[in-house]
């Protein structure tokens, strides 16, 4: 069977809720997760047609989910009973949907359903769309499996869907041990490209044991005169951007390492001086000086589709997952210290329940 066939119960089915309230990670107001996450009571999830209900394994977190709750209104951020988006977990109502009670599966809740229906990750159980969960594959724990969906998926449709990567073309990523950057790495070789990357020193081993054919150190020059230097042969077809940088000079320099008729994708600049970016990158016109070449920005779609090819390819092995760091349920405010420091490579996992591996 495969993932996308319809899938049959996988574990004992565990109980359903025995009280209407669970404990969980909610937020209470915009801010800083240790000022505005609060762990207690809230309701147990009411299905809708299309929901399963989910008892919680492991949450991984994302820097969306931090960075989110910065920004959006506070009545906004109030509305998340249960925080974060990616999860695995076990069906105990499957709700007539294709799911059985008892299947084990990797889920996502993307960050508007979040806010919008109010039940994230950081919960004992949670309510999934049938249509944004996989079986989970066998050759990976819950733990592992937690934290493929949004970075997975945001690398699998940035070089798939965005750019059409092609089997024997080179793509370079910047942010090679970031989340969405590791998985960049993997799906792009088991594609059959080239792969260049960026990243630290201290991460070159980690990058190239993901697969990178070659591999660039920030730390040492700016990056934009080291691509430059090194002038690709041929040039990179993909340049996907996996930090958010808001500085546009290596989009401003890609006609020296980016093939006409290439790519530039980003996750999305973050920081101050969106004025300059705005102009450097999407307002000047090539008469202008304006850069010749396309720039995208990745806005990932959680679909159970992409879900299932991506599960697929975990399956064969030629996918890995990446965990950084675990956490218990209760220390969730630890993980997000964690992944506040910036120095991850791979996922920061919260272990929801304590039994599983």
């Amino acid at each position: 069977m495969t993932t996308q066939e319809t899938p049959a119960a996988t574990s004992a089915v565990p109980s359903k809720p025995l009280s209407p309230t669970m404990k969980s990670w909610r937020v209470t107001a915009s801010g800083e997760p240790a000022k505005v996450l609060q762990f207690g009571d809230v309701p147990v999830p009411k299905l809708k047609k299309g929901d399963i209900l989910v008892k919680v394994q492991a949450a991984a977190l994302n820097p969306v989910g931090y960075k989110s709750i910065k920004w959006v209104p506070s009545f906004v951020a109030r509305r998340s009973k249960a925080h974060e988006f990616d999860l695995t977990g076990v069906v105990v109502d499957a709700n007539q949907t294709v799911f059985k009670e008892g299947d084990e599966i990797i889920g996502v809740n993307p960050v508007p359903s979040v806010y919008l229906n109010g039940y994230g990750a950081l919960a004992e159980y949670t309510k999934v769309s049938a249509a944004r969960a996989v079986i989970r594959p066998k050759n990976v724990t819950p733990t592992e499996a937690s934290g493929f969906p949004i970075a997975g998926l945001t690398a699998y449709q940035a070089l798939f869907h965005i750019a059409k990567l092609e089997e024997g073309q080179s793509v370079f990523i910047n942010g090679g041990s970031t989340s969405v950057g590791s998985f960049a790495i993997q799906l792009a070789k088991a594609k059959g490209a080239r792969v260049a990357a960026s990243a630290s020193g201290k991460n070159e081993q980690y990058v190239r044991g993901l697969g990178a054919d070659q591999f660039f150190d920030y730390t040492k020059q700016p990056l934009h005169e080291q691509l430059i230097a090194s002038d690709p042969n041929p040039k990179y077809r993909v340049f996907l951007e996996a930090v958010g940088i808001i500085d546009p000079t290596l989009f401003v320099e890609s006609e020296k390492y980016l093939a006409p008729g290439g790519v530039f994708l980003s996750v999305g600049p973050q920081g101050s001086g969106y004025l300059n970016f705005l102009w450097k990158v999407l307002l000047q016109p090539s008469w202008l000086g304006g850069t010749k070449r396309t720039w995208k920005m990745i806005s990932v779609d959680p679909t159970r589709k992409d879900l299932a090819n991506f599960a697929k390819l975990v399956e064969e092995g030629k996918v890995k997952p990446l965990v950084d760091s675990v956490y218990s349920f209760e220390d969730a405010l630890k993980a997000y210290e964690r992944l506040q420091t910036g120095r991850v490579t791979g996922k920061v996992v919260v272990k929801v329940d304590p039994t599983v591996s």
